[in-house]
């Protein structure tokens, strides 16, 4: 069976990382000499998944000359100058198809997500999630409870420090969407989601943000349902936080690096 699509929100200018997102988009910040963007879609292609759609707005050309120079910068190579000739050596390309949208510089989230609609496979599930963080989420796992409970929408959820907002859950269903906790027992949006493309339904135009109104309708209506993840989880908002997964990549401890 083939893997569902991985849709991928790249577009934000990350006003709280200025110090490095300035010239580049938040994705393209690097995490071992790699932008994050690729080590998300490294850790889902080791669940198989190999078709993404990124959705760019802020600098989105940075993200677009990455993957048109990708092959290059992945490969030895030798120019023949005299023949003006180019010959590749131990490629190490990846087998992904990657589509790039430009979705609006100041489109919201939602905007994002509509916006994309047509490149997905309609009928068919996909992955989205954000492009600032990491996570060692069960994706074929979330997948198959996805799956299981036929609803439109699977959101994962974390337990994570009080400064994000909260969801509040009866058993597995997400009632109530709040403002910051200040407890540790409240979940959180974790920020990887399966969704079936009628859960874009709701989602009006640019200026809609995915995490208001269109989570609370498939909230209020039971086409919501949460994954609950509680191993690792790390948001990418701050230079601390950058400085974090660079310390887990360099002491050979990044719990989202499941390739060899």
């Amino acid at each position: 069976m083939t893997k569902p699509q991985c849709v991928i929100l790249a577009g934000g200018r990350g006003t709280r990382i200025g110090e490095e997102s300035h010239l580049r988009p938040k994705p393209m910040i690097e995490i071992g000499g790699r932008p994050v963007l690729w080590h998300i879609m490294k850790f889902y292609a080791c669940f198989g998944v190999e078709e993404f759609i990124v959705c760019l707005g802020y600098r989105g050309y940075v993200i677009k000359e990455y993957f048109f120079n990708y092959y290059l910068h992945s490969s030895d190579v030798t120019f023949d100058l005299a023949s003006n000739a180019v010959h590749y050596h131990e490629t190490r390309s990846e087998p992904w198809k990657v589509t790039l949208v430009d979705t609006g510089e100041a489109t919201q989230t939602g905007g994002r997500l509509r916006r994309v609609r047509p490149y997905l496979r309609e009928g068919s599930p996909f992955f989205m999630t954000y492009g600032d963080g990491l996570s060692d989420i069960d994706i074929d796992g979330q997948l198959e409870f996805h799956r299981a409970h036929g609803r439109l929408a699977t959101m994962t959820v974390v337990q994570p420090p009080a400064r994000f907002g909260r969801a509040t859950l009866d058993g597995e269903r997400i009632v109530e969407f709040g403002e910051k906790a200040h407890t540790g027992t409240t979940s959180i949006n974790g920020g990887y989601f399966v969704l079936a493309p009628g859960a874009l339904d709701g989602v009006e135009g640019d200026g809609t943000i995915w995490e208001r109104q269109p989570l609370e309708r498939l909230a209020d209506t039971d086409q919501l349902r949460a994954w609950r993840h509680e191993g690792f989880w790390q948001p990418m908002d701050t230079m601390r936080e950058r400085d974090v997964l660079e310390g887990l990549w360099g002491g050979d401890k990044a719990p989202w690096k499941l390739w060899a």
